[in-house]
């Protein structure tokens, strides 16, 4: 089922909307995957080294509270938060039908989260309270 070995069709419960990488040829939800995408680059090594340059990128990032030691698949959907704007707009800066890499820091003494996202090109780093709510942009950066 998945062309990336990495169990998350098995995992995922929208499996049954895609039908797993063989039948959308690793373009779930009609959006574009990371790992699908760093395999067309390499093999799975390659995408081994993307996750620890990737990892090592948002460690330099001096950003209080921000430490990684893993990179997880996300979907889009899940992590693709609406941010305000200072002229009261809200945006979106990720597509709800790719999958990333990512990850959640719980802040010490805090009832907030940094949350980290990447689809290799770009770095979306932010803050939220839980289940998202009242989300802050911090880093929006092109790799």
């Amino acid at each position: 089922m998945e062309k990336c070995g990495k169990n998350c069709c098995a995992v995922c419960d929208r499996l049954d909307e895609c039908g797993g990488c063989d039948k959308c040829g690793g373009h779930p939800f009609g959006g574009n995957c990371i790992v699908t995408t760093a395999l067309t680059k390499g093999d799975s090594s390659y995408f081994e080294d993307l996750k620890i340059k990737l990892i090592d990128t948002v460690n330099s990032l001096s950003i209080e509270n921000l430490h990684i030691n893993e990179l997880f698949l996300l979907n889009g959907f899940y992590v693709n938060l609406e941010y305000p704007l200072k002229n009261g707009q809200k945006v979106k800066f990720l597509n709800d039908n790719d999958v990333y890499l990512g990850n959640q820091i719980e802040i010490k003494d805090s009832d907030r989260c940094l949350g980290v996202v990447t689809n290799g090109e770009i770095l979306v780093v932010c803050e939220y309270g839980c289940m998202g709510e009242n989300p802050e942009l911090l880093l929006y950066k092109k790799l």
